[in-house]
């Protein structure tokens, strides 16, 4: 089982650490392509501050980050786990997990990024700013610098087994997961009657799915399966094919 992650945009740059090694990362098929991206964000966050606050969507607020970019190969590191925020990852909280269902959680889970391409929960990275949506200067999409290496890289990490895509459309851009044992969740709130996709219910629910599976040491082979151990875990879980929809009232 590999289970896929968006990132999230917010971070917590580590207080201390060692900096980035690009050759320590998991996933080593996506080093030429890590150095690429990481030279080019360098230069671009080090040259004109506005031109580079339009290329990466940087807000007014945010010009602290160009400077954190800027200075990416010195950064201190922190694990992937720590240094993604937001309400995934706070949902999910893989730090706070006990030492066996974290272990496994490093092994099963891996987070797409527009720097790193993919990394594991215990690999180290600074703090950046960098969305997959993203057009670098001479480099194109940053989708595009993806394509040809991440799909065959979630194949290899998968081994054959089930893959539980929790992406979002600008990760899922970096390479499709494996045909025929692939599995998407939507969730969907209900209320009234009518259900509807609401941004802090997918992700807060994504996140207890995916801690619920590590904590529990679940491991499915199939959607089938899957839908299973969730609705044994107490979810409202509707099949569609390869797709489930994850019926929830509230958080």
């Amino acid at each position: 089982m590999l289970i896929l992650l968006p990132p999230s945009e917010g971070k917590t740059r580590p207080a201390s650490g060692h900096p980035l090694s690009l050759e320590a990362l998991s996933f080593p098929e996506l080093t030429t392509t890590r150095e690429l991206l990481l030279r080019t964000l360098i230069k671009v966050s080090s040259g004109n501050p506005k031109r580079a606050a339009q290329v990466l969507g940087l807000g007014p607020t945010q010009a602290d980050a160009l400077a954190v970019n800027a200075a990416l190969a010195d950064e201190p590191t922190g694990r992937a786990d720590e240094v993604f925020t937001g309400v995934l990852f706070e949902a999910a909280d893989l730090p706070g997990l006990d030492p066996a269902a974290r272990t496994r959680a490093d092994c099963v889970v891996a987070i797409a990024s527009g720097l790193f391409g993919l990394v594991r929960p215990g690999d180290l990275i600074p703090a950046y700013r960098l969305a997959g949506n993203v057009t670098l200067p001479r480099l194109g999409t940053v989708a595009s610098r993806w394509k040809p290496t991440v799909p065959k890289a979630i194949d290899t990490a998968s081994d054959g087994g089930l893959v539980i895509d929790l992406r979002s459309g600008t990760y899922a851009a970096f390479g499709t997961a494996p045909a025929g044992r692939t599995v998407s969740i939507r969730v969907l709130q209900e209320r009234q009657g009518r259900r509807t996709v609401v941004s802090h219910f997918n992700k807060a629910t994504k996140g207890r799915i995916v801690r619920a599976l590590v904590t529990e040491d679940i491991d499915p082979t199939s959607p089938a399966g899957l839908a299973d151990a969730l609705r044994d875990l107490r979810w409202h879980v509707e099949q569609d094919d390869a797709r489930l929809d994850v019926i929830v009232t509230e958080v």
